[in-house]
């Protein structure tokens, strides 16, 4: 497949791809800057995909690699933080919902919902969240999870297990709501 077919077939990705890396980094600028990242590589490499296998999914390979290899660097170099930023106390202070008409005491559990789960997933382990993300979020199979990860099938199932359960014990406060 040459360049020109191949682009508008990554470019049906973004939007997935922009949510994975959203969950990865937690920061939308540096999603962007991953997802930036993960299409020049795909772009350089495209002859290395194999036309009929899954795009997405090749996609999504390159995105966790590309995360890995900017943490490790990151983990080596940390950027100092300029603490007189204003972006910085945004950031910290967390990003509001949009009110809805549900009605406020449904709005209230809603927004705490949605900041527990994002602790929540922030809590697990790298490898936990991933295969949380790429499951339950993205919507991929055991099998792609496990090619995206590099990893055999049943580790794949055994991490989405411990993940969910853990997510589960920490989010058991809202199933009793319900």
């Amino acid at each position: 497949m040459d360049r020109t077919e191949f682009e508008p077939l990554a470019l049906e990705h973004l939007d997935a791809l922009y949510r994975g890396a959203l969950r990865l980094t937690g920061s939308p600028e540096d999603a962007q800057d991953l997802v930036q990242e993960v299409y020049v590589r795909a772009l350089r490499f495209h002859a290395q995909f194999q036309a009929g296998t899954n795009l997405k999914a090749w996609l999504f390979k390159i995105l966790k690699n590309t995360y890995i290899n900017q943490y490790r660097k990151n983990a080596r170099n940390p950027e100092p933080l300029d603490l007189d930023d204003p972006a910085i106390g945004l950031a910290a202070a967390g990003n509001p919902h949009p009110a809805s008409s549900t009605g406020p005491e449904a709005e209230v559990l809603k927004r705490l919902l949605a900041e527990d789960l994002e602790k929540a997933l922030s809590s697990l382990p790298e490898i936990f969240r991933r295969v949380v993300i790429l499951s339950d979020v993205e919507g991929f199979s055991y099998r792609e999870i496990a090619d995206i990860e590099g990893c055999p099938l049943g580790t794949v199932m055994s991490r989405l297990h411990r993940a969910r359960r853990t997510l589960q014990g920490l989010l058991q406060k809202y199933a009793k709501n319900i």
